[in-house]
């Protein structure tokens, strides 16, 4: 072993020597001051515990749901032919809103997050909506005294249209707080289509309407985006149903009139069969007319029903929900704990502080 090697193994038992000797000066130098850490800790559990008093209780909702938009097609077929092959052709075979991971920035768009808020929170006070429970509870109202000037508290009515731009701003401020910091959505496993939606307030009948409400308003919105091309032409179909039925009722009540004309025609008219010889065709073409149109309409409707999605519910919270709060016991230990370790650190500074100085 040369000179080198021998001074860094040197070096290197003297650095762990040195540690071992600190520390048990620094405990020895601790333990002489025992008798001032018992205030410490005192003071530690009196704070964990005024800690858990002052916290603010929450309560957790949580919606399980099922995105089920399969309709056994080809995209299907293919989506599992090219499985076996090891490949995963769903990102290119399905769309939609609620597509893949789509629903996870759908329940997060404020504007489902708006429709929701202005939903009634209780039926007995209609105009008193989500929105207004949660400022209240949140104690945001008061705050907001000093827009108003001594005036009225600030209320989010159901009707969205009579708000003024300060409703709109508070409102807006509301979807921002819900957006951060208590609601979340997420897939706890990638391989299935299980969502998981949870909401944390500090009302618990508001965190359950929230997270129901919010699942049920992005439902009603994938449905109606995902199928308004087809139950739009559905409509269109059944109203052109509908008045060629109407137009072949009336031809066949006046072919039959015809008919008992021509019994009484005088057979020096040769063209009196001419008037029911026209009532028929255009009965007949009106006939197939409206058989076209309805195999039309049915085919539509058939489609329309394939062509629906659903979201189904598998798993909702009940009352009483999930309570978040600061257990007293286990808060007073951590903040005892704390003070101690912060009470020594301190100690050991001053002490080294002080020994630089004199060195």
């Amino acid at each position: 072993m040369n000179n080198t090697e021998e001074k860094a193994v040197f070096e290197q038992e003297y650095t762990f020597r040195d540690a071992l000797f600190r520390s048990k000066n620094d405990f020895e130098y601790l333990w002489k001051r025992k008798f001032q850490f018992f205030p410490v800790a005192v003071t530690g559990i009196l704070f964990g515990l005024l800690l858990a008093w002052y916290w603010p209780t929450t309560y957790t909702s949580r919606v399980t749901f099922v995105v089920d938009d399969t309709k056994g097609g080809g995209g299907s077929m293919l989506t599992s032919l090219a499985g076996q092959f090891g490949l995963d052709m769903g990102s290119l075979t399905t769309g939609g809103v609620l597509a893949g991971d789509n629903v996870l920035q759908l329940l997060r768009s404020q504007i489902l997050i708006k429709k929701t808020l202005i939903t009634p929170y209780d039926e007995a006070k209609p105009d008193y909506t989500l929105a207004d429970k949660y400022a209240e509870a949140g104690k945001l109202k008061k705050s907001w005294t000093k827009y108003t000037k001594d005036g009225p508290l600030i209320t989010f009515p159901v009707d969205r249209s009579k708000y003024t731009r300060l409703q709109d701003s508070l409102l807006q401020d509301i979807v921002i707080r819900i957006g951060e910091g208590n609601f979340s959505i997420s897939k706890p496993d990638k391989k299935l289509t299980f969502f998981e939606a949870s909401a944390t307030m500090k009302d618990e009948k508001l965190s359950q309407l929230f997270c129901t409400r919010l699942i049920k308003n992005a439902t009603d919105f994938y449905v109606n985006s995902k199928t308004k091309k087809l139950r739009t032409n559905v409509k269109l179909l059944q109203r052109r149903a509908d008045s060629i039925a109407y137009l072949l009722n009336r031809k066949t009540y006046a072919a039959s009139a015809s008919s008992k004309m021509l019994l009484d025609a005088n057979p020096a008219f040769p063209t009196a069969g001419i008037s029911s010889e026209l009532q028929g065709r255009d009965k007949m073409m009106l006939s197939t007319a409206y058989s076209e149109v309805f195999k039309s309409l049915e085919a539509s409707k058939t489609m329309l029903m394939q062509e629906t999605p659903t979201i189904e519910i598998v798993d909702v919270s009940e009352y009483p929900l999930k309570k978040n709060n600061l257990k007293y016991l286990k808060t007073a230990i951590i903040a005892c704990i704390f003070s101690l370790i912060m009470y020594a650190a301190m100690l050991l500074l001053v002490r080294r502080g002080r020994n630089s100085i004199k060195n």
